[in-house]
């Protein structure tokens, strides 16, 4: 009976000559970003099927979709518009509150789906050899099929409140893009995070409540700060908060009253360095962690 092949003493040598790399090694970051380009076709097909499959069991299927943020927005003009009369000195009310919570929800939904990302998918991560950055990508990918559905509701909705389309509403196009970006640079942040430790995402829901209560989605920021009573620090913090800044391009574009009132020219730039920061520092903060992901 013959004995055993030793095995080399030089492990590292031996992988490196027959061209065996470490599972889940992070390659440098223009590799990486190539290898996730490569991938971009699992990204697309993963994040289909999460759509297909996340509403299969509901009676109502996708169509809760686009009811969640229309039964939040009656919710907020009754307890917002009428009881704490938020609407008073906003032109349009109706549509600008609609307006605002579909696009945060692109969002809130983008970052609670990105969080999980990772730690959701422990069974995938181990048993195959990708860039992890695909599975918040991917979920990131998921949650933008779904506002494009949405987007043909809220254009509905606001052409019944007297919004008819005009050459503005193409400029959600870029609005969007930018919002995208942002969303899933912070999605790729919170799938690091979670993914070391679960018990952030139990607190996600209540920092968002709070991110949202202060964006402007039930009240004019603008509205506010025009008597001039408002601190300044307070007053910088409302101008350059992202979730405020892509609400006030959303409905810059689509509201004709909003539009009519010109968009201050710092939010554009603010809507593509916020998209910037957030798009390169969230995808680098996700791939100095490479190696660690799905590990007990």
């Amino acid at each position: 009976m013959s004995s055993p092949t030793a095995l080399p003493p030089d492990l590292g040598a031996y992988a490196a000559r027959h061209g065996l790399t470490v599972s889940g090694a992070r390659p440098r970051l223009p590799e990486y970003a190539r290898r996730l380009w490569s991938r971009r076709h699992f990204v697309t097909a993963f994040a289909t099927a999460r759509l297909t499959s996340q509403y299969s069991e509901a009676k109502l299927g996708q169509l809760w979709q686009v009811l969640t943020p229309l039964l939040n927005a009656a919710v907020y003009y009754v307890i917002f518009g009428v009881l704490m009369n938020t609407k008073d000195g906003v032109a349009d009310y109706l549509p600008f509150l609609v307006t605002g919570v579909f696009v945060w929800s692109f969002t809130q939904s983008t970052l609670m789906a990105g969080a999980r990302s990772v730690s959701g998918n422990l069974g995938l991560v181990r048993a195959l050899h990708f860039p992890r950055a695909a599975l918040p990508v991917s979920y990131a990918l998921l949650q933008l099929q779904q506002l494009l559905v949405s987007l043909g509701v809220l254009a509905a909705v606001l052409v019944c409140c007297g919004q008819f389309p005009r050459p503005s509403w193409l400029l959600v196009v870029p609005a969007f893009g930018l919002q995208a970006l942002f969303s899933t640079g912070l999605a790729l942040v919170l799938a690091r995070l979670t993914a070391r430790t679960p018990d952030l995402a139990q607190l996600l829901p209540f920092l968002l409540r709070t991110w949202m209560y202060a964006s402007g989605v039930m009240w004019s920021t603008a509205h506010v700060l025009k008597d001039g009573s408002v601190p300044d620090a307070v007053r910088l913090l409302l101008e350059c908060n992202p979730a405020a800044v892509y609400l006030d391009l959303a409905r810059f574009a689509l509201i004709d009253s909003y539009g009519a009132a010109g968009l201050p020219p710092h939010v554009w730039a603010l809507a593509v360095g916020w998209a910037l920061v957030a798009g390169i520092g969230g995808f680098v903060y996700f791939w100095q962690a490479e190696e660690r992901y799905g590990r007990g």
